[in-house]
């Protein structure tokens, strides 16, 4: 009885699965930190590898704790299964592996952490789990030890429904090929839409779906103002609730920690500031295709010689929330995954959005379409996971040329594209701020996620 009530009366104490790339690792340890921030108990479990890309920061929050912010971080360790997977060694991100060919056996070894993660939670007893997607098993789990687990999917409400309507109501079924346009329906604005790419995971993907009927809730990074319909339509398509608490990449206020988020800066941060304090206002594109897609060698020969008295090459992993934020950054050439998206949003930088995998494109048409705040650069073909090198030419540098220069001008449509998305970065910075959509939400979850602890130990007595 009176472990119970200790029990119940600590704070909650959630687990986070945070899945092995870029773009689901980075916002996800930004949540588990938020809820550290508003009093929760935060546990990340992660490999060694991963964990030297956020150590850093999270030493940083402990040191910075008050009496009032308790930022209660711990960390626990996965060992990844190499050999059993048949991967390289320290091959624990996308982002590491040689060959995309590998990804099958990535997701193998995924799989295969099941076993360790069910032992942890069994000795540690958390409140609640909340797994990236990619992790299904975390379902069983949760489900064996009678807490809650909610879900990340590490894109945004609009795209999460044009998956889902598509995926139920199967309208490019009668289609001649994978790039043929389609009309998605049953959606708040019913649109055309295009379905990319086939990963050859198909197995896989069946242990997410049925792994989502066993999901308390939805955790997404995003703030309920850029899109309140479709926040509001997922929840009626998948019958969850929805907690939109970002963007959490606004938590990061330290200089440090704004030049440091994901990984340590393959270049100097002083450099950086540096070189776009020499520029104009508006002046510089920023271009970058995301960690993964740069490792297919993105750069022509020669290209580095010939744009070095006008241009910044950075290889590596740079500074981007640093980047777009600087005054002398006008646009922004992004392969549209949601975190690049959101952080250009946050940083009021429009965006020449270049999609490359699945569903950028339904990013793209996001931001195009309904919040209109950039330029497509014509892309009508998605990159075959694996077959990279095999595509050929998918935009002419004309068109690149021409798109460029409408972006950075000063025309009407430029304008206008500029406003707008500098009112969608107040409203983001206004969501994060005590008061705010996702500072409530957040305080909604945390709520609500103690009081089914309440129900739960209740039953023990």
């Amino acid at each position: 009885m009176a472990s119970v009530t200790a029990q119940s009366n600590g704070p909650l104490h959630v687990f986070f699965f945070p899945f092995m790339s870029p773009g689901d690792l980075i916002p996800m340890i930004d949540i588990a930190r938020l809820f550290a921030s508003h009093g929760a108990k935060a546990t990340i479990l992660a490999t060694p590898q991963n964990i030297t890309r956020f150590q850093t920061i999270l030493n940083r929050d402990q040191h910075t704790t008050t009496t009032n912010n308790n930022n209660i971080i711990d960390l626990l360790v996965l060992d990844f299964p190499y050999s059993e997977a048949k991967l390289p060694e320290n091959c624990e991100n996308l982002d590491t592996l040689p060959s995309r060919n590998l990804s099958y056996n990535f997701t193998k070894a995924i799989m295969m952490l099941q076993p360790q993660a069910q032992q942890l939670v069994q000795q540690h007893q958390p409140d609640a789990i909340i797994s990236d997607l990619n992790f299904p098993w975390t379902a069983e789990i949760a489900r064996n030890c009678g807490i809650p687990r909610l879900v990340f999917h590490g894109t945004c409400c609009f795209s999460l429904c044009l998956t889902s309507c598509a995926s139920q109501y199967k309208p490019r079924a009668t289609l001649s090929s994978d790039t043929e346009p389609f009309l998605v329906p049953s959606l708040p604005h019913p649109m055309p839409n295009r379905f990319f790419g086939n990963l050859g995971l198909h197995e896989f993907f069946e242990k997410f779906m049925e792994a989502d009927r066993d999901t308390y809730g939805v955790v997404s990074n995003t703030f309920y103002e850029i899109e309140p319909e479709y926040v509001k339509h997922y929840e009626k398509l998948s019958g969850k609730k929805v907690w939109p608490v970002g963007p959490v990449s606004l938590f990061n206020t330290k200089a440090l920690d704004i030049a440091e988020r994901g990984n340590r800066a393959s270049i100097d941060k002083d450099k950086v500031l540096t070189w776009l304090d020499s520029k104009k206002p508006n002046s510089v594109l920023y271009v970058c295709f995301g960690k993964i897609a740069t490792k297919m060698g993105f750069l022509p020969e020669g290209f580095e010689e010939r744009v070095r008295d006008r241009a910044l090459v950075i290889k590596g992993w740079a500074p981007q929330v640093l980047i777009l934020n600087h005054w002398a950054v006008g646009g922004f050439v992004t392969h549209c995954g949601w975190n690049s998206v959101l952080e250009s949003v946050t940083a009021g930088v429009p965006l020449i959005t270049w999609p490359l995998f699945a569903e950028q494109f339904y990013n793209e048409n996001f931001v195009l379409s309904r919040l209109e705040i950039g330029a497509g650069i014509g892309v009508k073909t998605g990159l075959a996971w694996g077959e990279e090198e095999n595509i050929g030419v998918l935009v002419t540098r004309d068109r690149v040329e021409e798109v460029v220069t409408r972006l950075m001008g000063e025309s009407e449509a430029v304008q206008g594209m500029r406003n707008r998305v500098s009112e969608l970065s107040k409203m983001a910075m206004a969501a994060i701020s005590k008061g705010g959509s996702s500072y409530v939400n957040m305080e909604l979850l945390i709520k609500d996620l103690l009081n089914l602890r309440r129900d739960r130990l209740s039953k023990r007595e």
